[in-house]
């Protein structure tokens, strides 16, 4: 397994939809492998195949609860449902997100609060993924990187403009910026 460098936002495949995945192959296998070992050291909780530069529909995620129940997994194809989102302002405290392709921020974001994802694993089983809460949240943001949507890209305009200016001052608004998680540090 090897740790893959994740793209920061500038970077096109961030911002273009992902493509299908016709056939599981070893190279699809290996990809979700290594796609795994990124995110945990990076730390991330979701990591999508367009963050390391594949712009395949594929995102894996690992979280553990605070009763300690690990969940962790990859969707392959996948396709969300959303209940309605409730009105009003995101609480801060309870509703910020970050991502790796915006490294070392935290930003508030309404999501919807239960989701229905289908897909495949990678034996080609179905999947049905049914979860609330943070584990939904995790859900969407990924879901969201495979239509080439960040996180930030959903934000109020106030929040929308302290991203362009943090991506300014540390040039992460053009194509080719990446880092490698373990090895980089990135100011954050």
């Amino acid at each position: 397994m090897a740790v893959l460098p994740i793209r920061i936002m500038g970077d096109p495949v961030l911002h273009s939809p992902a493509d299908p995945v016709d056939e599981i192959t070893d190279e699809i296998r290996t990809l979700v492998a290594d796609m795994h070992e990124t995110m945990d050291v990076a730390p991330g909780v979701g990591l999508a195949a367009p963050q390391v530069g594949v712009g395949l529909r594929i995102y894996v995620y690992s979280y553990v609860d605070d009763d300690e129940n690990p969940w962790r997994g990859e969707i392959i194809n996948p396709v969300l449902w959303m209940a309605p989102l409730e009105p009003g302002a995101p609480d801060p405290d309870l509703e910020s997100e970050g991502c790796l392709s915006f490294p070392g921020e935290r930003f508030p974001l309404r999501r919807s609060e239960r989701v229905l994802v289908l897909g495949t694993d990678l034996e080609g089983r179905q999947v049905r993924i049914e979860v609330d809460g943070w584990r939904a949240r995790i859900m969407q943001h990924e879901f969201d990187h495979l239509d080439g949507i960040l996180y930030v890209d959903r934000l109020d305009d106030g929040d929308w403009k302290t991203v362009q200016k943090i991506a300014r001052k540390r040039g992460w608004g053009r194509p080719g910026v990446s880092w490698l998680p373990g090895v980089d540090h990135l100011e954050g």
